[in-house]
């Protein structure tokens, strides 16, 4: 059905304060993959996939909420789920990976795992499309925003192929990007979908950069109508 990666990285913020990220992107040849699959907080990335079950997401990610580890997290989740067979789940909190993929997931399907990195798949053409996004995200530059990365590791999976049902044509993907770290703003480009297109990556990827341009035209605005306010304040205590 898909594959996708979550991600962890630890950074130190504008005043030199650890922070941590986490991010996670999917993409499949079924429509709206962004309202199933991809699950995001302060606290960890989780994605839920092959026959989908909602609530190892949702609930994933509430647990690690809770203080748990991902892997006892999720592991729980899948010994209390009768189909945990057909079932893939992934993901990773401040310090620690998970992953799994049932035994009837479908050929072809497979995971990875390195430090900070989860990325699992399900039929798909071979088990290139998981090296191939792993070593694109392995390989990125830090200093490019983390939804970039993660849409040009997706990219990279597509490229080997990706999923393998080429009858369908309605695709869809889907990033989600969070933070520990308390900002003013969030930027736009950290929750994006494409629900249904035959270029799910491309739109993606057009979608996150108009997302970015639009962020940078509201912090522009914001601040100039801040900044009227300012010079407003100032004449009227002037005239007093």
């Amino acid at each position: 059905m898909t594959f996708s990666i979550c991600v962890r990285e630890h950074y130190a913020d504008e005043d030199g304060v650890d922070q941590t990220r986490y991010g996670v992107a999917v993409t499949t040849r079924l429509a709206a993959v962004g309202t199933l699959c991809p699950f995001a907080t302060d606290h960890g990335a989780v994605a839920t996939q092959a026959r989908v079950n909602v609530d190892l997401g949702r609930k994933g990610v509430a647990y690690l909420a809770d203080g748990l580890a991902v892997e006892d997290a999720l592991e729980a989740l899948l010994a209390a789920d009768e189909d945990s067979a057909v079932r893939q789940l992934h993901g990773v909190d401040s310090d620690g990976e998970f992953t799994f993929s049932g035994a009837d997931c479908g050929e072809w399907f497979g995971h990875r795992e390195r430090e900070g990195v989860t990325v699992a798949g399900n039929l798909l053409t071979g088990p290139a499309v998981l090296d191939a996004t792993i070593e694109a995200y392995a390989e990125s530059d830090r200093s490019e925003p983390l939804s970039k990365r993660l849409v040009d590791a997706l990219a990279a999976g597509h490229a080997e192929g990706g999923d393998k049902r080429t009858d369908l044509e309605v695709q869809s993907a889907a990033l989600q990007v969070a933070t520990t770290e308390d900002r003013d703003h969030e930027p736009y480009d950290e929750d994006l979908r494409v629900d249904a297109t035959p270029t799910p990556i491309e739109d993606l990827r057009e979608t996150r950069e108009l997302a970015v341009e639009s962020f940078a035209a509201a912090m522009e605005k914001y601040e100039e109508d801040d900044g009227s306010e300012t010079q407003e304040e100032d004449g009227e205590a002037d005239d007093t």
